[in-house]
């Protein structure tokens, strides 16, 4: 996931043109943490070149580092203390800073948002009338278990599966699955996961980890990205067909570093249609202050 980039960008680009005009939506989630712990650093380290960068002048007043690249190409390197707030917080401002520079791109993505989420509201009436019916299921499994002799039974109907024993039971429909083990259950439907202990009273709903967030239409994309574990690693990329009126067709971040601070953030722009040196390089500036 770390190593994510243009090619992800292209595909997802190429997708949503392939549908007339669509959009692309992709999630993506992971609980694994194959990276370590990165290294705590009070001061950047800004080499005079860096692949195709090279550095403009020396360090600001406040320690971060210029670079310039290919066709007008702006990579800041910067130093971010957390102060106690989370990176996601820390970090929200460079997006915004980033996204202001490809206008008509976030005002396309934030458009498909917005249907996204309207589609994602039905989907998720249909969810709640699934589950009525599961449960309308599952009490037809309960007395059908109670008239049939002995302490298993079994109930096969279109759609619709039960397999019972004693005070198991596990309820199959399309998209859902119900397993009940006494007074605990587990739900899933889709990547939702419900889980229920009568006992405890406690009820716990989890998707997942998010880590890889997708949103393309057919002339733009974002991509966020970040990492499971005991340091921040996360990537920001926003891309457009055209050039902004100013010029730019892609803008980002990468930002890496302890989970209490602080972070290291290379926030990138570009001009040019196929920026992976830039990106590449911005990561090694990254790479080089933290470790990988």
């Amino acid at each position: 996931m770390q190593h994510i980039t243009w090619p992800v960008i292209a595909l997802a680009l190429m997708t949503a043109a392939c549908d007339n005009g669509g959009s692309v939506r992709i999630t993506t989630s992971t609980t694994s943490d194959s990276s370590g712990v990165l290294k705590v650093v009070d001061a950047l380290q800004c080499p005079q070149t860096q692949g195709v960068l090279t550095r403009k002048g020396s360090a600001r007043a406040d320690g971060s580092c210029v670079y310039g690249g290919p066709r007008g190409s702006e990579v800041i390197l910067q130093l971010v203390q957390l102060d106690g707030r989370s990176a996601q917080t820390a970090l929200k401002p460079f997006e915004t800073r980033l996204t202001a520079d490809l206008p008509e791109a976030m005002a396309q993505v934030e458009a498909e948002n917005a249907r996204a989420e309207a589609a994602a509201a039905k989907a998720e009436a249909d969810a709640a009338r699934a589950e009525a019916d599961a449960d309308r299921a599952a009490a037809e499994a309960s007395r059908v278990a109670d008239e049939v002799a002995g302490d298993s039974a079994q109930v096969r109907m279109p759609g619709l599966r039960v397999d019972a024993r004693g005070d198991k039971a596990t309820v199959r429909l399309p998209g859902m699955k119900i397993e009940a083990d006494g007074d605990r259950a587990n739900i899933r439907i889709g990547g939702l996961t419900i889980r229920a202990d009568d006992k405890s009273g406690r009820v716990n709903v989890s998707s997942g980890d998010d880590a890889v967030n997708i949103d393309a239409t057919d002339s733009a994309a974002r991509i966020r990205t970040s990492a499971s574990g005991e340091s921040v690693r996360s990537t920001f990329l926003m891309a457009a067909n055209e050039p902004s009126a100013s010029g730019w067709r892609t803008v980002g971040y990468e930002a890496r570093g302890p989970v209490g601070g602080p972070i290291v953030v290379a926030t990138v722009r570009s001009k040019d249609r196929d920026p992976d040196r830039l990106f590449d390089a911005a990561k090694a500036l990254v790479t080089l202050n933290v470790g990988d």
